[in-house]
């Protein structure tokens, strides 16, 4: 199945309603779900072998949902196969004392993968179009002078996250959004069992709540996010999270058609490279016919 497929591209036309947390995509059934997940992953790790290799793009993956919509478990289950030398996950958190002082896109432009290399953000620079439209009181910790922020906000800063990941694909680093849609009763169910199984307690924190308690809000912001920044060259895929074997094999389908897409092979040696090759086999062969007839080592 491939991700136009599976229709969970966002547009301007955004609505709740058009997109159900509990979708199967198409998918069987879990079992098969696995199977295909396992062989999707196997793929990530060949594709990032030659996306290093290469060495011309850069990747951001953006995951972002609320609270217990399955960031992590993404992370972990779609993104296990790749080999950690050429990935980092960063996590967007609240911002530090220091990153207030800068502009809201600095902390994530420090974050920005080399060419080769790939980069999850676990959430994103989008928080600063969510958490702070709920709660607008963190708008003023930003120093933000007061004029600017008065004057469409919201709007200013989609048109820059826009521009921004334009300017990243013109400069060969592409963009994977994928917003994680969970309904709120299952929410509530995965919070619930953080507090019922001891083994998850470490996961409950008391502001896990502040969703829930603010859902319409939150909701409201998502789709308004979902509208304005879901573009030609960045979309958003809006993932049906409830069933996270869906969730899981949905993201995996897209990453590996998008590193497919770009066509990509191992860089062929040139004829310089050929002959600095030809002699290390040389001098590697001669070092090791030395160790088999027990001579002394050159070194």
């Amino acid at each position: 199945m491939k991700a136009r497929d599976l229709r969970l591209v966002a547009d301007h036309r955004f609505a709740w309603q058009d997109h159900d947390p509990r979708a199967k995509c198409g998918f069987r059934d879990r079992a098969d779900a696995e199977a295909r997940l396992a062989e999707d992953v196997t793929k990530l790790g060949a594709f990032q072998d030659v996306f290093a290799a290469n060495g011309t793009y850069g990747l951001v993956i953006i995951i972002q949902g609320v609270d217990a919509a399955g960031k992590d478990g993404i992370i972990k289950h779609v993104m296990g196969g790749l080999n950690a030398q050429g990935v980092s996950v960063h996590s967007f958190r609240a911002p530090s004392p220091q990153e207030r002082l800068h502009d809201f896109l600095w902390r994530a432009n420090r974050a920005l993968p080399e060419r080769g290399r790939i980069a999850i953000f676990n959430r994103s620079y989008y928080e600063e179009v969510l958490t702070l439209r709920v709660n607008p009181e963190l708008v003023q910790a930003e120093r933000i002078p007061q004029r600017l922020i008065e004057h469409d906000l919201w709007e200013t800063r989609f048109r820059e996250i826009n521009e921004f990941e334009r300017y990243l694909q013109h400069n060969g680093i592409g963009i994977l959004k994928f917003f994680l849609n969970i309904s709120k009763r299952e929410q509530l169910q995965r919070l619930l069992a953080r507090i019922d199984e001891k083994e998850k307690n470490w996961k409950f924190s008391a502001s896990d709540l502040e969703t829930p308690q603010k859902w319409d809000a939150y909701q409201d912001a998502y789709a308004e996010m979902l509208r304005h920044t879901s573009t030609k060259h960045a979309p958003w895929y809006v993932i049906p999270a409830d069933r996270k074997w869906v969730a899981s094999l949905a993201v995996a389908t897209i990453v590996v058609e998008h590193l497919e897409s770009l066509r990509l092979a191992v860089p062929k040696p040139v004829p310089h490279d050929a002959e600095r090759l030809a002699l290390a086999r040389a001098y590697i062969e001669a070092e090791l016919a030395r160790i088999d007839e027990g001579l002394p080592d050159h070194s």
